[in-house]
């Protein structure tokens, strides 16, 4: 094993006397009830349960643990759940969520307040990113595969649902007003965050809220020192909300997020872009629940997002191809979606049923303009889909989840269009023959349509000195289509050690076996390609002096990949003390040549220690975590031996995360991130090689960073709770 998983092993024989947390032991509330732990979701299923009882590899992240991790980016947020990693680059605020080696054009679905972010810009990182100031968010919840198929087409690999902070958050029970505002600075070099939201609820009918947050960060010094160009960003986002209770049991919500980003991508001496983004997204959503109607129980949400990124030329290499400098380029994708579903319940005999069924879709319009543009083709994508789930429960020892889903698409592109369509099932059978323990299988298939990038993709892609290469599209381009097994065990128990403590852990096993997995493929100069074109290299384009034809690159599918691995995360909470433990472990190759897939992440071990001092009022923590080196021999290579990625290194990073909460309406909270100053780079995260045909470089991480905040809570009753 490597160093890095060494050292937290050795961490582990100290504590294993405990199965310890992911992420919900960094809460700084006590733990008088195992309630604390238990957060409510609906990812897994739509229908209201908690986290640790879904038969699903479900996380959640909830406000009090970003408080105290003061994240800086949604990477910050993400960090320790096991099977989730992040490709994010420094001078790119943007984020890629990968789950189980699965990321990009949609294999993970992520939703802001239930609207899909399919923004996708082809260059040298992720394809496939969002947008979303850590500020902003309320609540997060993450299932890993594509057991969530329900949620639309393409989640493959799982689901990324971020919720934005709503008037709860704001006010506090009782409320009629109140204000939520937080200050932070930080070192290395500097950086500063400023957010104020307001809430109104002048009566039980009514409420609304708005808010924005401003962040700012200069370029970052790594552990050896070295500033890093081109890391600075300035960000600013808005939101406002309102919430109309027409009639018992009825919501309506409408609410519009806006967030801005202002940076320089791209590192000397290569091309640098001065880059502006926009990210808006509206919706409205209508609920309806009450405890006595067991036919109806729906939620209706109808979404609209922008992602636009406006880039000028400002330094590196010009010419025709590349672009001059000065020269624009912009890229923007439009999605208009819909989400409407109903849970219908009832009894037969002694079992409990909770039906659900629903219709969804959205639509893609991309837009370019510019140089550079040809590699992110124009065109409209239309998915949807329809589904029926049966939830059944025998006792309190039986469950049985039966799922059916719908998928079609259409794509349409210059002279192309395709379509086509599926019917994906899935299945989960859990036990609990002792209470608290219940293990569970499950067999889930997810259907991914291909994206407009992949399918229409064409271009000389212009490479000084060296072989220029060619991009082709692939109009035969099949979906994609995840056949997931998953064998799984949830354990809850209360009163372990001492009595109000509460255990909490998941812990399964997966592979997940994907037909027609699509693959950025090499194919050489002078052959044929999927659908007839001929790697050419269009050797009459003028190119840079000495290049000679070379080879091409197309998307195209692999009749077979595999994915698999393990994953564990648990919690100890005992309110004086708390402790935990998430691991995750992937593996995935093309089953056909055996050769890795490049988006395999590393394995990880994140271990946490904490206490609480003063009342409950003081939290400490610790957390360490541990990760692998990818090796060379774990990364797919090209013809000519150069890899997909730059390999990293093992590395241990400890951060350190200090809060007091004087009063419930004032938290002051203190992290030193990379306590030790340890030198490292995130694997999938880097940038091109200025040196045609090397490698790329890994992208250099920060090095220690110390962050310190104050947060205020106004309301009516806020001077009396700060004399008390």
């Amino acid at each position: 094993m490597a160093r890095g998983l060494r050292s937290a092993s050795a961490l582990l024989l100290g504590v294993s006397s405990v199965a310890l947390v992911a992420s919900g032991a960094l809460s700084p509330a006590s733990a008088q009830s195992s309630i604390l732990l238990d957060a409510i979701t609906i990812i897994a299923t739509k229908t209201p349960e908690t986290t640790i009882d879904a038969l699903a590899a479900v996380s959640s992240v909830r406000q009090d643990q970003l408080n105290l991790l003061m994240p800086s980016r949604p990477a910050d947020m993400l960090s320790g759940i096991p099977g989730v990693w992040v490709q994010t680059r420094a001078d790119d605020t943007s984020t890629a969520i990968n789950i189980r080696g699965l990321q990009d054009f949609g294999r993970v679905a992520v939703l802001i307040d239930g609207a899909r972010q399919n923004f996708q810009r082809t260059g040298h990182n992720a394809d496939g990113v969002f947008y979303l100031d850590p500020e902003m968010i309320g609540g997060i919840d993450i299932v890993r595969g594509p057991v969530a198929n329900i949620y639309g087409s393409g989640a493959i690999g799982g689901v990324a649902a971020f919720r934005t902070k709503d008037v709860d958050d704001i006010l506090r029970p009782g409320q009629t007003w109140g204000i939520l505002t937080r200050g932070e600075i930080g070192s290395n070099t500097l950086s500063g965050v400023g957010s104020a939201f307001a809430a109104f609820r002048p009566n039980p009918n009514f409420d609304f809220m708005f808010g924005g947050v401003a962040r700012s960060h200069a370029n970052y010094k790594d552990a050896n020192g070295n500033l890093i160009q081109n890391t600075f960003h300035h960000d600013w986002s808005g939101t406002a909300k309102a919430t109309l209770r027409p009639a018992d049991g009825h919501q309506v919500k409408f609410g519009f997020t806006n967030f801005e980003s202002r940076f320089n991508t791209g590192q000397t001496p290569s091309s640098i872009y001065a880059t502006d983004v926009d990210n808006q997204i509206a919706n409205v959503r209508w609920l309806y629940a009450r405890p006595e109607d067991r036919l109806f129980n729906f939620d209706a949400n109808v979404y609209w997002t922008r992602t636009s990124t406006e880039q000028t030329k400002v330094a590196g290499t010009a010419s025709v191809l590349s672009g001059l400098i000065g020269a624009q380029r912009s890229f923007a994708v439009n999605t208009v979606g819909f989400d409407a579903n109903n849970t219908s319940r009832f009894d037969t005999g002694p079992f409990r049923h909770a039906l659900t069924y629903g219709v969804d879709g959205f639509r893609d319009e991309v837009e370019t303009t510019g140089f550079g543009t040809i590699f992110t083709p124009s065109g409209e994508r239309t998915v949807s889909g329809a589904f029926a789930q049966l939830k059944s429960n025998y006792s309190s020892w039986l469950e049985v989840i039966g799922a059916v889903r719908y998928d079609r698409y259409e794509l349409k592109g210059g002279a192309v269009e395709t379509k086509g369509d599926r019917v994906s099932p899935k299945i989960t059978v859990g036990v609990t023959p002792i209470t608290g323990v219940t293990p569970y299988v499950t067999y889930a298939e997810g259907y991914r349509a291909p994206a407009l990038t992949e399918t229409l993709i064409t271009g000389i892609h212009p490479v000084a000195f060296f072989a220029n290469f060619e991009f082709l599209p692939n109009p035969l381009l099949k979906p994609e289509v995840g056949k997931s097994t998953e064998a799984g065990l949830n354990l809850k128990f209360d009163d372990v050690l001492s009595k109000g403590d509460a255990f909490r852990a998941k812990a399964n096993i997966y592979r997940n076996n994907v037909d027609d997995y699509i693959n950025f493929t090499l194919v050489p100069f002078g052959v044929a390609a999927v659908g007839g074109a001929t790697c050419t290299n269009m050797i009459s384009i003028p190119f840079p002096p000495g290049s000679m034809p070379g080879f091409c690159f197309q998307y195209q599918n692999t009749p077979k990949a595999r994915l698999e691995g393990a994953e564990f995360e648990s919690s100890y909470d005992a309110g004086a003390w708390f402790a935990g433990l998430a691991y995750s472990r992937v593996r995935g190759k093309n089953v056909i040549t055996g050769a890795p897939l490049v988006k395999v992440p590393p394995d990880s071990i994140t271990t946490t220690l904490g206490a609480r001092f003063f009342e409950r009022k003081l939290t400490v923590a610790v957390r360490w975590q541990a990760v692998a080196a990818k090796p060379l021999s774990d990364i797919p290579l090209d013809t000519s031996g150069i890899p997909s990625a730059p390999p990293t290194e093992a590395y241990n990073l400890i951060n350190l995360y200090v809060s007091y909460r004087h009063t419930q309406d004032i938290l002051a909270s203190l992290a030193v991130e990379n306590l030790f100053n340890e030198q490292y780079s995130r694997y999938l995260t880097y940038y091109p090689n200025p040196a045609n045909g090397q490698p790329p470089i890994a992208f250099p991480q920060p090095g220690i960073t110390v962050k310190g905040s104050l947060q205020f809570r106004f309301g009516e009753d806020f001077f009396k709770s700060a004399r008390s």
